[in-house]
């Protein structure tokens, strides 16, 4: 029997026959697991119309038959338990209990009017620490409530980092006390005509919450020291005249967009063209403000300082700032990550690099990403020809972009981590992250039809023990979730060749 559970967990046992929900089914609370019964409860609720009752353990004679049992345990990290037999027994922390709660949903299916769990056991934990999905704010801005949809879209596949790309050229996305210019003049414009925002602190402090409640960390990321054409729009003084080379030039005509004028905002798509100016006091004075209220205002243990695509800066200059800026986001208590071409430089020791170059890498973008683990830290897989959700399915897409790839649903599936960077211990690799760019999307929708089905396929890369990996086995199973995305009111698309169920 194919079982529609993605990602696919570490261990599973399946027994004959299956178990009906019927309307006597309760919801057994057992050592304050409150907070993951509710979770149940509601996708239980969404998959079948019916939210059964929630009642205090009074224990195990007073379990009838149907009836989930859901119990916290003392046991940390994202391990969790589920057995289907004459009763349901759920067992884990509170994130292993909310995973759970997932796979659980996944299960449920309806045979006319009746709704059936399989009969099987599941011991399931992640392969890695870090399994990521980005959401570009800049380039688009994105209200809180579409935020907040793109992370229970996420949770419900196990993913538990929230990587927030809040500032580029095209603006700059949350609220500083004490440097307001930034999003008084800086915030106003995106990509195209599209309009601007920003965050208030308190958005972004709900944002924080919301995505905890889903056992999501959120990774801001300021672009530095390139992206930062709004930055001058704010602070003129700090950053230098846009730099053109011959390709910024090229696309700019054949798209049709106007080039960077430094001063005026900045609705294009080109990268590389900017930079603040590296080596003034001034500068100094506002990134450390900067990242010191971002610091404050981050539970999490992360920053992300960018470090991408700062075409026309020396290379001495790059790698003394990347040191610098570094260095100093260590000293406000938190853990840098950069994208890889920061492994030029100095990094401040246990910095984390982000690659996002091709499964096959080009010129020196091995040797930056080994050089994060040399230094201490460890590098998070985002190779952009498989992982990058802003990428066109095919070449008739109506959404995305093809600079890395065309990326059909195979082909975000058949990807190794440990396998891109030679002489990059496995140990060294912190996880995966799958980065959604938003040069071309402007709705929830557009997200979805970005995302469903392949961020699936990224989730399973994350998560699941490379040798059950299968992608004849995935796209069947992945198959069997149109009905569970349908239930919850996500589109996306949904390719031919894949068989989707609808109960």
């Amino acid at each position: 029997m194919v079982l529609p559970l993605v990602p696919l967990p570490s261990s599973v046992t399946e027994s004959p026959g299956t178990l009906p929900l019927t309307a006597t089914t309760r919801i057994v609370v057992e050592n304050e697991a409150d907070a993951a019964a509710s979770v149940l409860a509601d996708v239980i609720a969404e998959r079948t119309g019916r939210r059964p009752a929630a009642v205090a353990g009074a224990g195990h004679d007073a379990i009838g038959p149907g009836d989930i049992v859901v119990r916290r345990t003392a046991r940390e990290g994202e391990h969790y338990s589920l057995r289907i037999g004459d009763t349901v027994h759920l067992e884990g922390s509170d994130a292993g209990l909310f995973y759970a709660a997932q796979t659980l949903r996944q299960l449920l299916t309806s045979d006319g009017e009746v709704w059936t769990l399989p009969r099987v056991e599941i011991d399931d934990a992640p392969r890695f620490e870090y399994r990521g999905v980005m959401l570009d704010v800049a380039r688009t801005f994105f209200d809180v409530d579409t935020v907040k949809a793109f992370i229970d879209r996420a949770a419900s596949l196990k993913f538990n980092r929230l990587h927030l790309h809040l500032t580029d050229d095209q603006g700059w996305r949350l609220q500083i006390d004490s440097r307001p210019l930034l999003t008084e003049r800086g915030s106003t414009t995106a990509v195209a005509a599209r309009p601007g925002g920003f965050y208030s602190k308190d958005d972004f402090r709900e944002i924080v919450r919301y995505a905890a409640s889903r056992h999501m960390v959120v990774v801001p990321e300021i672009d530095l020291p390139g992206h930062t054409h709004a930055i001058g729009l704010a602070y003129p003084d700090l950053v230098e005249m846009p730099v053109m080379n011959a390709g910024l030039l090229t696309q700019a005509k054949s798209l049709g967009e106007a080039l960077p004028v430094a001063g005026e905002p900045y609705r294009g798509t080109g990268v590389g063209h900017s930079s603040v100016k590296v080596h003034d006091d001034a500068t100094w004075d506002l990134l450390r403000d900067v990242l010191t209220e971002l610091a404050e205002l981050t539970p999490g243990p992360f920053l992300h300082i960018g470090g991408d695509e700062c075409l026309g800066t020396a290379q001495a200059d790059f790698d003394a700032f990347i040191a610098r800026v570094t260095a100093l986001t260590t000293e406000l208590g938190k853990t840098p990550i950069a994208w890889h071409e920061a492994g030029s430089a100095q990094v401040a020791e246990g910095t984390i690099g982000q690659y996002w170059g091709s499964t096959t890498p080009a010129g020196a973008h091995a040797d930056h990403a080994r050089r994060f683990a040399e230094g201490g830290g460890s590098v998070i897989m985002s190779p952009s020809n498989t992982a990058y959700l802003d990428q066109k399915y095919d070449a008739a897409f109506p959404l995305g972009l093809e600079w890395a790839a065309l990326i059909d649903l195979q082909t975000a599936y058949e990807w190794e981590p440990t396998t891109i960077v030679d002489a990059l211990p496995a140990e060294a690799i912190l996880g995966v992250e799958g980065p959604l760019w938003s040069e071309t999307i402007e709705t929830l929708d557009d997200i979805d039809q970005l995302i469903f089905p392949r961020v699936a396929a990224i989730a399973e890369v994350a998560w699941s023990p490379v040798e059950k990996r299968e992608w004849t086995s995935f796209r069947d199973r992945v198959g069997l979730l149109g009905a569970v995305w349908d239930a919850a009111g996500w589109g996306g698309h949904r390719p031919t060749e894949i068989a989707w169920s609808t109960r």
